[in-house]
Order: C-alpha cells, then sequence, then structure tokens
C-alpha cells in the first residue's frame, strides 16, 4: 500500500496551482484587446462628389477615401455604400467594395454612382459609409451629407457669345497661350412678363467646357458657376491652350458648350484659334561685299507673320569674322513692317566666299523663338593699296588741264566784248 507524504501533496500544490495559473494566463491574452500602438485605425471620408451639387433625376458619383490612420496593418479591410432617400445605388451589387490590405499611412479611394429622386427637393440628403477591418468583423458607420440642386431656373435671361479674342492673336507651332471669350445677358429690362406671369432676366452659366481640336489642347480646368448675371452684363472666361509643334498652318476650332438657366437654354458655339508658322525675313539690300577685309552690310528685317512681334533681334555669324553690332536689336514689329538695318563686318580671311549665317530672335505673345533664317555668302574683294589715290591725282590733272584753257578763253571773250 502506498501512503501519500506530505511532500506529494505539496508537489501536486504547486503543480495544480502553475496549471491554474497558464490557465488564466491564456484566457487572459485570449479576451485582451490588442495594443493601440499595433492597431489599424481608419479614418473615412467623402473626397468630393460631381456634379456639385447633385442634380434632381440625374447621376452623381461620389469618391470615398478610407485611410489607416493607425500603427498596425489591415488585412481585409472592405467598404459599403447604404444611401437614403433620395439617393439610391445605380445596383446594389456596388454595394460593397472589397479594398484588402491597408498598410499604416496608406489609402483606398472608391466611386460609387448613386442616382438622385426625381421627386427629391432642394436640400441635402444623407449617405451612410460602412467600413470592415477583418472580414466577418464589425462594420463601423460614418454618415455624410451631400447637397442637392436643381439645373433648372425660371429666370429668362438669355445668353450669347459677344467676344472672342486669342492671345498671340495667331498662334505659331509650338505656341501656349489663352483663348477668352464674353457672354452676355442680352436682356434689355430686370423682368418680363410672359402670359401673366413675371419672370426675372437674369442669366446662368452653370457650366462652360471648352474641348480641344486635334493637334491645339486645353490645359485649363471647365468653368463651373453658380452666381447669376443680370440684364446686359457679362461675364469673360480665359482658358489656357497648348498648341503642338508638328500642327499645320490654318484655323482650328473649339467646341465651347455651356449650361445656362436650364436645359432649354444651353448653347454650343466654335471658338476660332488661327496657326500660322511665318516669322521673320532677313534679306540682303544691297550686294553682300567686303573691301581689304572691311564693309558694311545692310538688311531688310520684315515680319511676315499675321499680328505683332515683340523683343525682334537680327544676329550674324561666321568663323573668322567680327560683326558690330554682334547682335541688332530691332525691338517691336506690326505684320509686314520692314526694318533696315546695318552691320560693320571685319575679318582677316583671304578666301573669296566666306557664309554667314543669319539668325532671328523673337517673342510672339510670351513664347520665345529662334530661328536660322538663312545662310548667306559675302564676298571679299581686294584693292590694291594706293590705286585709289593715283586715280585721285589723275583725276585732278585732266581737271587742270581742261580749266586753264577755259579759264582764259572766257577772259579773252570778256574783252572782246569790251
Amino acid at each position: 500500500m502506498n501512503f501519500i507524504t506530505l511532500s506529494d501533496i505539496d508537489e501536486i500544490i504547486k503543480r495544480s496551482f502553475y496549471i491554474l495559473f497558464c490557465i488564466a494566463l491564456l484566457s487572459t491574452s485570449s479576451i485582451m484587446p490588442v495594443s493601440a500602438d499595433s492597431a489599424p485605425n481608419m479614418k473615412v471620408n467623402i473626397i468630393d462628389y460631381e456634379p456639385f451639387p447633385a442634380q434632381i433625376g440625374e447621376y452623381v458619383d461620389v469618391r470615398v477615401k478610407i485611410e489607416n490612420i493607425g500603427y498596425g496593418r489591415a488585412d481585409a479591410v472592405s467598404i459599403k455604400m447604404d444611401p437614403e432617400y433620395p439617393f439610391s445605388l445605380d445596383s446594389q451589387d456596388n454595394a460593397v467594395e472589397f479594398i484588402g490590405i491597408l498598410s499604416p499611412d496608406d489609402a483606398a479611394v472608391h466611386e460609387y454612382r448613386l442616382y438622385v429622386d426625381e421627386s427629391a427637393k432642394v436640400g441635402t440628403g444623407t449617405v451612410d459609409v460602412y467600413y470592415q477591418v477583418y472580414e466577418g468583423g464589425s462594420w463601423y458607420k460614418s454618415s455624410f451629407d451631400l447637397n442637392v440642386g436643381s439645373s433648372t431656373f425660371d429666370s429668362k435671361g438669355t445668353i450669347e457669345l459677344t467676344d472672342i479674342s486669342c492671345d498671340p492673336v495667331v498662334f505659331m507651332p509650338g505656341d501656349i497661350g489663352t483663348v477668352s471669350f464674353t457672354l452676355t445677358n442680352t436682356a434689355t429690362a430686370g423682368s418680363v412678363t410672359i402670359d401673366g406671369t413675371d419672370y426675372d432676366t437674369n442669366a446662368r452659366v452653370q457650366s462652360a467646357v471648352l474641348q480641344g481640336d486635334d493637334g491645339i489642347d486645353v490645359t485649363s480646368d471647365s468653368y463651373t458657376g453658380s452666381g447669376v448675371i443680370g440684364s446686359g452684363n457679362s461675364i469673360t472666361l480665359s482658358y489656357n491652350v497648348e498648341v503642338a509643334d508638328d500642327v499645320t498652318d490654318g484655323t482650328y476650332y473649339l467646341d465651347l458648350s455651356m449650361v445656362g438657366n436650364s436645359h432649354s437654354y444651353n448653347n454650343n458655339w466654335r471658338i476660332p484659334v488661327k496657326v500660322d508658322s511665318a516669322s521673320v525675313k532677313v534679306i540682303p539690300s544691297k550686294p553682300m561685299e567686303l573691301t581689304n577685309g572691311e564693309g558694311t552690310l545692310e538688311f531688310d528685317v520684315a515680319n511676315m507673320h499675321p499680328n505683332s512681334l515683340s523683343s525682334v533681334s537680327v544676329k550674324l555669324s561666321a568663323d573668322g569674322v567680327d560683326f558690330s553690332p554682334e547682335e541688332y536689336f530691332v525691338g517691336s514689329m506690326d505684320s509686314d513692317e520692314l526694318f533696315t538695318i546695318e552691320v560693320d563686318a571685319k575679318t582677316d580671311l583671304k578666301d573669296e566666299v566666306i557664309p554667314v549665317t543669319i539668325t532671328v530672335e523673337y517673342r510672339n505673345g510670351i513664347n520665345e523663338h529662334n530661328t536660322e533664317v538663312a545662310v548667306r555668302e559675302v564676298k571679299l574683294n581686294t584693292e590694291e593699296e594706293g590705286s585709289g589715290a593715283s586715280i585721285a591725282v589723275g583725276a585732278i590733272a585732266v581737271i587742270l588741264m581742261l580749266g586753264v584753257p577755259a579759264v582764259v578763253f572766257m577772259k579773252r571773250r570778256k574783252q572782246n566784248d569790251n
């Protein structure tokens, strides 16, 4: 027969206490929340929606952003859109979007398409956005308000396109610039009565979209307005445009689409933009010759472009030849304007002909251009020194020889007359 001693009892108590301690520790760890220092933390926002405000009876695109602003990684993030009246999803199948892994400081953006009920009223509507951090986990809700408006107004003002301008007036290939146009409310009175009902004559430009053409890009954002234009008043809009380097000369038409008071007041216009590659010509106005390595070269500078150019300058260059001035600054030139310049040249070369490169710099609007317009040949003439003086002396001698008898003859004639 085996008897349990006191030491055995003590050992059993110790082991039992150890087992209970381990069980308690495991239980505690299983229910203890994850430390905030290592947990993911989601933030949900609606970045924007288009159109703004959401239009009654139309679709609105809503962009939702979810961002992990915590310190731990989220392994299975999902978002869900649950809109309230007057909004509804384009399809319930699109309600839930699985994002996946979002590490700390990572974000994802998803776009939902909602329909605004035709019976909606102008004001605000609410959409609820839910997010889930782990698959099968809890959903957390955030609510957002969207503005609901209307694209129809009872105003009777009419918008007309009254002025178009470009800067520069005529573009060159590779240029950038602006296209501006003025939209005017043509109403002449502050109100009008139609079928016994009074209406104001304010006009609205809710949006104005300018579309580019082949070779011309519009780089500005489209205009979106919310104010009114009173009778006789106007608004001027400007758009930045960029012309391709390889565009051919001609007139291009940009499409301008405007939304007015309502769909019945919408307008579409074609905005002309001209492109012409003609620039500056430099033409010798007398023979290009140097005598004994020196001389003056004369040129006609002509602006062949359809509009004025600024900061026009002409520069000649040739190996072994010094020109003065090195660069001739002409300044502004109107279209078809002609300017004559003179440039002194000096060289020690003995070649019979020297090629001279003519370069022109100018500005078309804000665009700087540098063009090699021509390569001309300068002829070098040589005269023997002293030959000019000998000819002069000989000429004087002839005059003296002919002049003395003439004087004597005149004196004699005078005496005979007496």
